[in-house]
């Protein structure tokens, strides 16, 4: 799948802004596939995340949405355009997870948040484990992504973001195959929280 109109036009002004409002810099970035489907999985700290996670890919990225964003026609359009398709919170969106499956068939990058909402207090939360599910059943690359600086840029509860650091590090392709629901929900929180780790331990950089 090739970046939208608005997609393309939309990633240069945000690039320089999470630049200059957050001093953004990104690593491993090299281990997200150049073609072909792929499951990016990451911490979730803001708002900001989606953004954080794409802005420096040079492929489109799709999303979820809670449904009730769709309800607005021009929101619903612009997040539409941008790649983003409804789910339904707290309901076991069958048809969420089908669309997923659906989109990594057909070569999309999909981007996933295991905690299930943005984390309270900066840190990595607890895994749902309906990712364990979900993972079971794709067999592409699952790349993990740390997130390091949303939390304190755009903190649970603040009405607007302000300036602060920001760092988001590529892992390599997890290894699952084999693997139950439990322990790939138990791997995915673990590289999360080692990742997010190594991140906060790069001090200089």
């Amino acid at each position: 799948m090739k970046r939208s109109l608005l997609w393309r036009t939309l990633q240069i002004p945000a690039r320089i802004g999470t630049s200059l409002w957050f001093d953004l810099k990104v690593y491993g970035i090299e281990n997200v596939p150049e073609t072909g489907p792929a499951l990016l999985i990451a911490n979730h700290q803001s708002y900001l995340d989606p953004i954080l996670v794409a802005v420096r890919l040079r492929r489109p990225v799709s999303y979820f949405a809670k449904s009730e964003l769709f309800e607005n026609p021009f929101l619903g359009w612009l997040i539409r355009s941008l790649h983003a398709f409804p789910v339904r919170q707290g309901a076991g969106d069958v048809g969420a997870v089908r669309e997923l499956l659906h989109r990594l068939e057909e070569g999309h990058v999909m981007n996933v948040y295991p905690e299930g909402h943005r984390t309270p207090d900066g840190q990595v939360g607890q895994i749902q484990r309906g990712i364990g599910l979900v993972l079971r059943k794709v067999h592409v690359p699952v790349i993990p992504i740390a997130i390091d600086g949303s939390f304190e840029a755009w903190p649970h509860g603040s009405k607007l973001f302000h300036p602060h650091r920001i760092r988001v590090m590529y892992g390599k392709p997890m290894h699952l195959d084999g693997l139950k629901g439990d322990e790939i929900v138990n791997a995915v929180g673990d590289t999360l929280r080692s990742m997010l780790a190594e991140l906060r331990s790069r001090k200089c950089d």
